[in-house]
């Protein structure tokens, strides 16, 4: 008789699909807010890390709503039927590789829209700059402005094609700043504002029409992205890896 391999569940899997068992019974009731990041630690005998990645995983299956700086809550209507759980990090190939992408296309467009930005074209990018630093703490909007700040910078590289193609990655973008911004906030604790400077740092060079700088800063910020991911990616191996209870090393 032929099996399939079982893969065994990491640390903040095992916590997710406890919270999440909890959740969908009615142990925790929409709207209630859970234990802290440290009280739920302790009661799992896990790493602070475990808990925000579980309680990410969580979030992007609708089923808590985390707060900055003011805790997690179970989500006040819960999804109909909740995804099948898969984790912050289970689609890391994918953002790996959009990130590659992203490094390509919009390296050469914060270049070329350097060059080629109208005072139409900085208004517009501006605005969105505006957006997100206004929405510093919604998680959802700023998402979205950040997704526009990157589709208006391509518009102002005023080459159908470059826009063409930033246009057929919308939703892929969305997705990639999506879970990127998950590892930012939570994975390195980051503030808001570094977010928003890098992005605040490339449209000054756009502005200025620095095209070398525009690029640097460009890439710099897809860099610092992707150093966190593969930053998230290791640790979350790293703890699998001396788990006790997996019997790791």
């Amino acid at each position: 008789m032929a099996f399939n391999q079982v893969k065994p569940l990491k640390g903040y899997e095992l916590v997710m699909e406890q919270l999440k068992a909890s959740i969908l019974s009615g142990a925790f009731v929409p709207g209630e807010k859970l234990a802290s990041v440290v009280d739920l630690a302790t009661t799992f005998g896990v790493g602070r890390s475990t808990i925000r990645e579980a309680l990410s995983a969580l979030k992007a299956i609708g089923l808590v709503e985390i707060r900055q700086g003011g805790g997690t809550y179970v989500s006040a209507e819960l999804p109909n039927e909740p995804s099948d759980g898969s984790s912050l990090f289970a689609r890391a190939q994918s953002i790996r590789e959009l990130l590659e992408v992203r490094k390509i296309l919009e390296t050469g467009c914060a270049s070329l829209a350097a060059r080629n930005r109208t005072e139409a074209d900085l208004q517009g990018i501006r605005e969105e700059l505006l957006h997100m630093e206004t929405y510093l703490h919604d998680e959802a909007k700023g998402e979205e402005a950040d997704v526009r700040f990157h589709l208006k910078l391509a518009g102002a590289t005023h080459n159908s094609l470059l826009i063409s193609m930033m246009e057929s990655l919308s939703e892929r973008l969305h997705d990639s700043m999506r879970e990127s911004r998950k590892l930012w906030f939570y994975g390195e604790r980051a503030e808001a504002r570094r977010l928003l400077g890098e992005h605040s740092d490339i449209f000054e060079a756009i502005r200025g029409q620095r095209e070398e700088q525009a690029f640097e800063a460009m890439q710099a910020h897809l860099g610092k992205v992707e150093a966190v991911l593969h930053k998230a990616i290791a640790e979350a191996d790293l703890e699998e890896r001396f788990d006790p209870a997996k019997g790791g090393e």
